[in-house]
């Protein structure tokens, strides 16, 4: 009897001539190429160093597609991004010591979001290895330790036959729900060496499926059932796992209402009658998920942020599906489903009797009219218009990215992403820089439609650099500078705590005539003109700038 796997192993007689003749001038760099491309990677991102040096000379024997930002760190927020849109895994190539380190609070942020980033570096020469001081340039006594705190998993090489298979490994674990970073570590005088290894073909690294027990899902389908007053929160894996469809027929199935989380936007209907929208930092919200009898939480540990800064209290029971295990009851009592999202949301719209409840969308109305009313008696008629024009001005399908800054903190909450897996920001780790950057990420997997970076005067100056990387590749970017004169948000956070601000004010550029010197076109428009030109700047191939001078306030927090 033959199986499937003898025959997978059995070479063609075409396979066996490559494997023994392979082409002369390869190296350990090109294991790495090669072992990506058969893995499926197209594109990678990076910044190159002395060690890693290797693998960035054999990128040119490739047909991989280079991508080269101007600090590591931004580098590694664009991986993040092209791994958020695409749902592969991206590949972020970094040199020895300070690259490798720069690199640290972007994979720190895709780990944060559950995107799966395959970072690759390099490490001094492997007589410099073992912990000793021997006076290497960028030599750290033990240089994966600074990731293993960060990353899903840590793989080190240390001959150049260990690379196919180390770097197999961290796609599937990148690539495994929850999605996330991973590392990758190979010496320099490994990626220079001379190899006559065979070429590196087609590699199976699929992960497998992170699958709900039965007998939970059939105890959570009960519950569901016969819930009086269910209701659903919906996190950033249901956006991972593509599993919007999923919820919204299970949402109508059982009449339930459904609040996404700033890292879940865009999962379900913004206007549909059971949307609650993502007004988490709202005790309205807070109060109506509160009475909820019986509460799914879809993919969403409920942290800080998605719990009201940690005011929020259930009542009900509370059912979470979480495909990070560390995750699941981290804060609230649950009947905890470790499985990825599709998968646990799919098995219960199999298993959920169909309930009606005409009384849901009137409560939904009602709870979203007081939110309405709450923000509308604080007449901040200028953050809403503002971010109005954005919306007006943006393509539905266009990928958002949004740094940490106050119009952001206003878009986690009113702001309707209309499509799914669209608006991404840095709310995970929380990192400034995030936005433009990750922008150029997700122009580099489409460059077919316009991509929105959002970004304050202060965030802006850590991404100044990478206007070079969109001019150089023509990345379709529209980066979008409110500028209110220094960090807002802790202006406002230091001046209500301490009566006033320190160290937030700050001296910035021209940030039209800095764009332009960049060969970027930029424009400094006003609030009455922010949607004309945003729209201006859409419909411009390449990258442009939309200047925004605006001092923004947020709304009143609820959980003080």
């Amino acid at each position: 009897m033959t199986h499937d796997h003898d025959l997978v192993l059995r070479p063609t007689a075409a396979q066996t001539e490559a494997a023994l003749n392979p082409p002369a001038g390869r190296n350990g760099g090109d294991l790495v190429v090669e072992t990506l491309s058969g893995l499926g990677a197209t594109t990678v991102f990076g910044l190159p160093g002395q060690h890693a040096l290797g693998m960035f000379d054999a990128l040119r024997r490739s047909s991989l597609r280079y991508v080269g930002l101007r600090v590591e760190n931004n580098a590694g927020f664009a991986a993040d991004a092209y791994g958020r849109v695409t749902g592969e895994a991206a590949p972020l190539l970094l040199s020895t010591g300070p690259g490798a380190l720069m690199s640290l609070a972007a994979l720190q942020e895709a780990a944060a979001a559950s995107a799966p980033v395959l970072a690759i570096g390099s490490q001094v020469p492997s007589a410099g290895l073992g912990g000793g001081r021997h006076g290497y340039l960028h030599e750290l006594r033990d240089q994966q330790a600074s990731f293993r705190d960060i990353v899903k998993s840590v793989h080190v090489v240390r001959t150049a036959s260990q690379i196919p298979s180390a770097i197999a490994a961290a796609w599937e674990s990148a690539l495994t729900a929850p999605h996330g970073p991973v590392w990758v570590e190979i010496p320099q005088d490994v990626l220079l060496a001379g190899t006559t290894l065979p070429v590196v073909t087609a590699m199976d690294a699929t992960p497998d499926d992170v699958v709900p027990r039965p007998e939970l899902t059939a105890v959570a389908a009960d519950l569901l059932s016969n819930a009086a007053r269910p209701a659903i929160i919906a996190g950033g894996g249901v956006v991972r796992s593509d599993a919007s469809g999923k919820l919204l027929a299970l949402a109508e199935k059982l009449d339930a209402p459904v609040v996404t989380t700033f890292g879940g936007k865009g999962a379900f209907p913004w206007e549909h009658p059971l949307s609650l929208q993502s007004w988490l930092e709202d005790r309205h919200t807070t109060d109506f998920l509160e009475s909820a009898d019986v509460l799914l939480v879809v993919g969403s540990g409920l942290g800080e942020l998605s719990s009201n800064y940690h005011t929020f209290a259930p009542r009900g029971r509370v059912i979470q599906i979480e495909a990070d295990l560390g995750k699941l009851e981290s804060n609230h009592p649950a009947l905890g489903i470790h499985a990825d999202a599709r998968l646990a949301l799919s098995a219960l719209l199999e298993t959920v009797s169909e309930r009606e409840d005409p009384s849901a969308a009137v409560s939904v109305r009602d709870v979203r009219a007081a939110v309405r009313a709450r923000i509308d008696s604080q007449e901040l008629v200028l953050e809403q218009r503002i971010l109005a024009s954005v919306r007006e001005a943006l393509p539905d399908d266009s990928p958002n990215f949004w740094d940490m800054t106050i119009l952001a903190y206003w878009a986690w909450s009113a702001f309707d992403a209309r499509k799914p897996n669209t608006m991404h920001s840095a709310q995970g780790a929380g990192g400034l820089g995030y936005g433009f950057p990750a922008a150029l990420g997700a122009a580099a997997a489409d460059p077919s439609r316009p991509v929105l970076a959002v970004s304050g005067d202060g965030g802006a100056m850590y991404s100044i650099a990478e206007l070079a990387t969109a001019r150089q590749y023509g990345l379709p970017v529209t980066w979008l500078i409110v500028d209110d004169g220094g960090y807002g948000i802790l202006r406002e956070y230091m001046t209500d705590a301490f009566g006033e601000a320190t160290a937030t004010e700050l001296a910035r550029p021209d940030f039209v005539a800095l764009a332009e010197s960049f060969g970027v076109p930029a424009v400094r428009t006003n609030p009455e003109s922010l949607s004309e030109d945003l729209a201006k700047a859409f419909a411009r191939p390449g990258p442009s700038v939309v200047v925004l001078p605006a001092l923004l306030r947020m709304f009143a927090p609820t959980h003080l």
